[in-house]
C-alpha cells in the first residue's frame, strides 16, 4: 500500500500576527510546520510500521504545495519517518483550498496511492476543507477526524471511529481513501494495522524525529514537481478582501459587592 500524507508550512502562531495593507504580514514570519500534520504523519507510519521496526506494510510519502526553497517542514516529517516526499512547487499564499486540492489529487493520481490521509485543519486560518475537496476530486470515500482507525487488510479497507455529540460513529470505508485525523489518534491504541502487536508501547503524541532520523531524512528522495508537471493551472478564486486586527479589549472593572455586579450586567454589558 502507498500512503500519501498532506504537510503544510504555517506561520509561527506562538508570534503575534502583523498587518499591512489590510492583510496579514508573513514577510518576516517564522516558519513552522502545522501541528496536526505531526498527527496525520503518526497515524500513517503506525498503518505502516510493525511494532515500530524496520518492516513496513506500507510507503508513507508525504507532500507539500510550497515553494521548493520553502520546504524545511518537510524535510522534518522525513526525520519522523516518512520514506520519501514530494513538493509540488508554488507560491502556496497565492493559492486558495481549491487550488490546492487539485494539486493534491493530482499528485495521489500520478503516484496511483492507496490513501491520503491529512490532519483535521490547518493550524494558520482554522479551515477544514482539503482533504473533503480532494475526496470529491477523485470520487473517493472517506472519513473526517478519525479518533482511531483499523485497518482491515484481507478486506483493504478501514474501520474508522470519529467522536459525535452524542457518542462515537463508526463507519467503514474501502480503499483506496481519503481521512483526516483528529487529535484523540495518537492515543497508544487508536491506530491497528493487524501486525502490530496490541500491547505495542506507542506513546499518546506523535514521535521526535531522533538524530538518527535527522541525518537519513538529508538522503531521502524529494522530487520536485511544477504545477504544470500534473497539468493542474493553479490559481486563487477565493481571495481575502481585507484583514484587520481585533479590537483591543477594554480593562475589566471591579465592583464593591454582588448588587453592584448584577446591576452593570444588567444596565452596561445588558446580558441580564
Amino acid at each position: 500500500m502507498k500512503i500519501l500524507v498532506t504537510v503544510k508550512r504555517i506561520p509561527d502562531p506562538v508570534e503575534p500576527p502583523k498587518f499591512a495593507g489590510g492583510q496579514i504580514d508573513t514577510s518576516s514570519a517564522k516558519w513552522v510546520q502545522n501541528e496536526f500534520d505531526e498527527y496525520a504523519i503518526e497515524t500513517a507510519l503506525r498503518l505502516a510500521e510493525v511494532g515500530g521496526g524496520t518492516e513496513r506494510l506500507a510507503e508513507v510519502v508525504v507532500v507539500s504545495v510550497c515553494p521548493a526553497t520553502k520546504r524545511e517542514h518537510v524535510t522534518n516529517f522525513l526525520a519522523m519517518g516518512a520514506n520519501r516526499a514530494i513538493v509540488v512547487d508554488a507560491d502556496d499564499t497565492q493559492l486558495d483550498a481549491q487550488s490546492v486540492a487539485q494539486l493534491i489529487a493530482a499528485v495521489f493520481r500520478k503516484e496511483g496511492a492507496d490513501l491520503l490521509v491529512s490532519g483535521k485543519l490547518s493550524q494558520d486560518n482554522e479551515s477544514n476543507e482539503v482533504s473533503q475537496r480532494v475526496a470529491g476530486l477523485l470520487d473517493l470515500p472517506q472519513a473526517t477526524f478519525a479518533a482511531s482507525v483499523v485497518w482491515d487488510r484481507s478486506a483493504n479497507a478501514l474501520q474508522v471511529a470519529r467522536e459525535v455529540e452524542d457518542g462515537v460513529e463508526t463507519k467503514r470505508v474501502p480503499l483506496p481513501a481519503v481521512l483526516s485525523v483528529d487529535l484523540r489518534i495518537v492515543l497508544p491504541t487508536s491506530v491497528k494495522n493487524g501486525a502490530t502487536p496490541e500491547g505495542h508501547p506507542y506513546p499518546d503524541k506523535p514521535r521526535l524525529a531522533s538524530l538518527r532520523g535527522i541525518t537519513m531524512a538529508k538522503t531521502k528522495k524529494v522530487d520536485v514537481l511544477k504545477p504544470a508537471d500534473l497539468g493542474v493551472s493553479v490559481g486563487a478564486k477565493v481571495v481575502s478582501r481585507g484583514v484587520v486586527a481585533p479590537p483591543k479589549r477594554q480593562a475589566g472593572k471591579i465592583v464593591a459587592s454582588v448588587e453592584e455586579l448584577v446591576e452593570k450586567l444588567a444596565t452596561e454589558a445588558k446580558v441580564l
